[in-house]
């Protein structure tokens, strides 16, 4: 196994490991450090049928199921995350950690590529640790202290998920998740602490006024995702990503109306921030 950096700030391309053998303990891991070390790696031409997916998935930890999307008819796990040649809204088009409105946040996620457009389509990552390093000590002492409110109904992304909604439902479709959790959470496998709202799904914080809140949060969602904290990365058909959702946001650039783009998505079980 090779590991390839994509930048100086996160992000790993991995070489010499095929996903449609078993994988050993050791290449196991090996793959979960790196996944620790950079946030978020790749693969590239692995062709992996939906059983396979899951399968490399389950090396890691539990799959479960996203609560907005049905997943596909024979793998409820895996959900299709597609943009039509028609749309012009793609899924998930905000950077964000996923589903930080739950209790239990998810772990990671990892994204195979099904169909991509000749051009577009890239996906940015941001590290936040370094998002919670760079910022002043005062800041860092009164994020310590408090904790976000993280509902699943603000309007962008709400908006960035309607057409999938109405084409595949699910029982909780229509449901409001409400979720706090601290503002600076610290990695339960690494100890470090990184910045833990986003502009998706980050509502308010707790203890401010809403004025306060507001002005702090539009602060926080412009620094954590300067270019210095990024690495961005090119789709082909059988690409793979597998993000540390703890300590990483991602963002889906939505510049590719008139092509249609299909993803394969599972998601691992988290736990809940502290």
């Amino acid at each position: 196994m090779e590991i390839e950096r994509l930048s100086g700030a996160l992000g790993a391309e991995i070489h010499g490991v095929d996903l449609n053998r078993d994988l050993g303990q050791a290449t196991v891991r090996g793959l979960r450090q790196a996944l620790l070390n950079h946030l978020v790696i790749f693969f590239r031409d692995q062709d992996l049928p939906p059983a396979r997916l899951l399968a490399f998935g389950r090396y890691f930890g539990t799959v479960v199921e996203y609560p907005f999307i049905s997943g596909l008819p024979d793998f409820p796990e895996i959900t299709p995350v597609i943009k039509l040649e028609h749309e012009t809204v793609n899924f998930g088009g905000v950077w964000h950690s996923d589903t930080t409105y739950l209790e239990e946040p998810p772990l990671g996620s990892i994204l195979l590529a099904r169909e991509v457009p000749a051009a577009g389509g890239d996906t940015l990552f941001a590290n936040q640790y370094l998002a919670y390093e760079t910022l002043s000590a005062p800041i860092r002492a009164l994020l310590d202290g408090l904790h976000a409110v993280n509902i699943s109904t603000k309007a962008d992304v709400s908006r960035s998920r309607e057409d999938r909604i109405r084409s595949n439902p699910t029982e909780k479709s229509n449901t409001a998740f409400m979720a706090r959790h601290p503002a600076i959470r610290t990695h339960p496998e690494t100890g470090r602490k990184a910045l833990y709202v986003n502009c998706a799904h980050t509502d308010q914080l707790d203890g401010l006024s809403r004025g306060e809140s507001d002005a702090l949060l539009g602060y926080l969602f412009r620094h954590q995702v300067q270019p210095e904290f990024t690495c961005r990365f090119h789709w082909r058909p059988g690409s793979i990503a597998f993000w540390d959702n703890r300590a990483a946001q991602h963002y889906p650039i939505n510049d590719y109306n008139g092509c249609r783009r299909v993803m394969h998505r599972i998601t691992l079980q988290g736990d809940r921030p502290h």
